[in-house]
């Protein structure tokens, strides 16, 4: 049986970082796939296959790592049948809905030997106040449907303000453990059987509660009630997009389309939207050699300015005068140029909301 752990988190929130810890102190020995969910018309952490959507690259420690576009569903299927790995690890896009991908991995889950197994949102610490006042959908959704949730970077703030996320956090998901100790100072396998913990809580839950309810299609939402004296991660008391931890325990499918009737729209605090209706993502792949001074100043007007939208992510890697590659990364107010290794092409990745496109290729002198 093959397990499935979704690492999500908010853009920048650390997922990377994260994962590379716990393929060092947790994964070792085990034939682990890694798999990216990338938003965005260019894949900046992988090249994409374009006829089958999967691109294949050997990290170390013996993980494969799988970048995924199109149908995610038939994706990991596919997945599955090339690696029949012993785990497979989700990084899912940073402004995916975490509920998105659970349902994705579901539908595998009742066709093939895997099991959904931990659902860990990492939260940057320092950022999460405004984050889940700006895009509270997207970032809320991330918490409601987490299992475990990692702050990143609570090593760099005040008790204070981590104890300010922790209650914040707490409000969307009273049932998830949390874990405010800076990464440095704990082992990956003392997280990691926090995470397993809460998954085997999960399952005597659910147990207990397919005792004690006849589970018929009229009944479809019987799950959500909040009339129990334990506290059930998937019967939280949040309200946000509750319908669909319904729909994912039980074998009937049911569509909430915008005619539903079920009232499952009146939970949303802001309706239900995808990454596409709200984020844009603007990319290009060019063989243009820039000057470094260029994208350290788009970088800076990113940063600073609102000048071509609110800028939540810039990403790339490009070819440089003086023969070198320069790699660059932006999130949220903060930016790092670095020099890497050449690439097939130079390939650049801006996401945000409102985003003036048809300047960014001025802005980069492309």
């Amino acid at each position: 049986m093959t397990k499935i752990d979704i690492i999500s988190g908010f853009l920048g929130a650390g997922k990377t970082t994260f994962i590379k810890k716990m393929l060092e102190d947790v994964f070792q020995g085990e034939k682990i796939v890694l798999i990216e969910n990338e938003f965005g018309e260019i894949g900046i952490d992988g090249g994409f296959l374009k006829d089958s959507g999967i691109e294949i690259s050997e990290l170390n420690s013996g993980c494969i790592c799988c970048s995924l576009v199109g149908d995610f569903g038939k994706n990991l299927r596919e997945v599955m049948e090339r690696f029949h790995p012993d785990r497979i690890l989700i990084e899912p896009s940073g402004v995916g809905k975490l509920s998105d991908v659970m349902k994705s991995v579901q539908e595998v889950e009742a066709e093939n030997e895997v099991k959904l197994n931990g659902r860990i949102t990492v939260v940057n610490t320092a950022k999460a106040t405004k984050q889940m006042k700006a895009f509270g959908e997207f970032f809320n959704n991330q918490i409601a449907y987490a299992t475990v949730v990692v702050l990143s970077r609570t090593q760099n703030v005040k008790p204070e303000q981590t104890e300010v996320v922790v209650k914040a956090i707490k409000d969307k998901n009273a049932d998830a453990a949390i874990i405010t100790t800076p990464w440095n100072e704990i082992d990956g396998k003392q997280i990691y059987k926090v995470i397993e913990q809460q998954k085997s809580l999960e399952e005597e839950l659910l147990e207990e509660h397919h005792h004690d309810h006849d589970h018929d299609h009229h009944e479809e939402h019987s799950c959500c009630h909040h009339g129990h004296d334990h506290h059930h991660h998937e019967e939280h008391e949040h309200g946000q997009e509750e319908h669909e931890h319904c729909h994912h325990d039980h074998d009937h499918h049911h569509e909430h389309g915008e005619d539903c009737t079920c009232g499952c729209h009146d939970h949303h605090e802001h309706g239900h939207h995808h990454a596409d209706e709200i984020f844009t993502s603007w990319g290009r792949e060019t063989p243009h050699v820039f000057a470094k001074e260029t994208i350290e100043h788009a970088m800076k007007v990113f940063c600073e300015t609102e000048d071509y939208g609110t800028i939540l992510r810039a990403k790339g890697m490009v070819p440089c005068e003086d023969h070198t590659w320069i790699y660059f990364d932006m999130v949220d107010g903060e930016y790092e140029l670095r020099t890497g290794e050449a690439d097939y092409t130079g390939r650049l990745c801006v996401i945000g909301t409102d985003i003036q496109e048809d300047k960014l290729a001025e802005l980069f002198g492309i």
